[in-house]
């Protein structure tokens, strides 16, 4: 029997308890992870974008003892390639493969090549890009390397800025969106991305997934999609238990691997739902190493 914590964490409206069930060695656990999918903003980045030394020699170990370690963001996979080259764990079988545009894409870091993917409808893009200009919105679309925009805003640059992405402006955009792409993103004020996310599901249904990233970005892609299908994917892809993936994430385009992943973890500073939905929480937020000391103390069970 696994030693347990009761967890009290206080909503707006009511008080929910999560149980914690601690993980032992990894060589006696038979429910520890074989793979870890782990997001990027608000999860194992800390607010300046970077990861701490003791965060990468937690994830080298977890790589060295035959534990894939999968990066599962949003971004695309250029501005995912820096924090793979900070791990520096592409090297091995345990860290060749990324998740990227919210589990639209799996490249293989090895073969230099996409094995997954997954476009959403040009009619899906066109429409939320016309609701969007309604509300005198901007939107993004994106391939491996830029970012392609109908007209550049503080929220466009905004986003350049946090992907270190290049950025083209494409004059005829409803024209450029019927090539189909990955994902669609609406870039604006959080009260406006609010206003658009209500409006969307209403006028959208289940045709696609709608979600918000961060308070200022609502991301809409096709509705068999996501983090978590993607993961679930590439772990039978490699042959894995999928009884023993763990994924850690904070936002709601983490919410499909927080629902499909055995092990799926929350981060202290997560929003509400994602806590709700995850097995466990962890101890620390992004900024004090959540994801590691989390592992080392309930994978690992190493000292902190």
């Amino acid at each position: 029997m696994f030693p347990v914590r009761l967890y009290e964490i206080k909503n707006f409206r009511y008080t929910y308890h999560i149980m914690e069930q601690k993980l032992t060695d990894l060589s006696l656990e038979k429910k520890s992870p074989v793979i870890i999918a782990l997001d990027l903003d608000d999860t194992l980045l800390k607010s300046d974008l970077s990861i701490s030394d003791y965060t990468v020699s937690t994830l080298q170990f977890a790589a060295e003892h035959g534990i894939y370690i999968v990066l599962c963001s949003g971004r695309t996979d250029n501005a995912i390639l820096p924090y793979v080259r900070r791990l520096d764990i592409a090297g091995k079988q345990t860290g060749r493969y990324i998740i990227a545009q919210n589990g639209t894409s799996i490249s293989d870091l090895h073969k230099r090549c996409e094995i997954y993917s997954r476009l959403t409808d040009s009619d899906i893009l066109i429409k939320v890009y016309h609701e969007a200009r309604k509300m005198n919105l901007s939107a993004e679309v994106y391939d491996a390397s830029t970012i392609y925009v109908p007209y550049e805003n503080s929220w466009t640059d905004r986003d350049k800025s946090l992907t270190n992405l290049k950025m083209q402006v494409v004059t005829n955009y409803e024209d450029f969106l019927q090539k189909k792409f990955p994902k669609i993103v609406i870039p604006g004020d959080p009260a406006d991305i609010q206003k658009l996310l209500q409006r969307m599901k209403t006028i959208m249904g289940d045709s696609c997934v709608i979600v918000t990233s961060k308070p200022f970005y609502l991301e809409v892609q096709s509705r068999d999609s996501g983090k978590g299908e993607a993961l679930l994917w590439l772990a039978e892809y490699l042959g894995l238990d999928t009884n023993r993936v763990m994924a850690f994430g904070d936002s709601m385009n983490d919410e499909s691997m927080i629902q499909k992943a055995s092990l799926s973890v929350a981060m202290k500073n997560g929003i509400p739902l994602i806590k709700e939905q995850a097995r466990f929480i962890t101890e620390y937020t992004n900024e004090e190493d959540g994801v590691a000391r989390f592992l080392n103390k309930f994978v690992f069970n190493k000292p902190e």
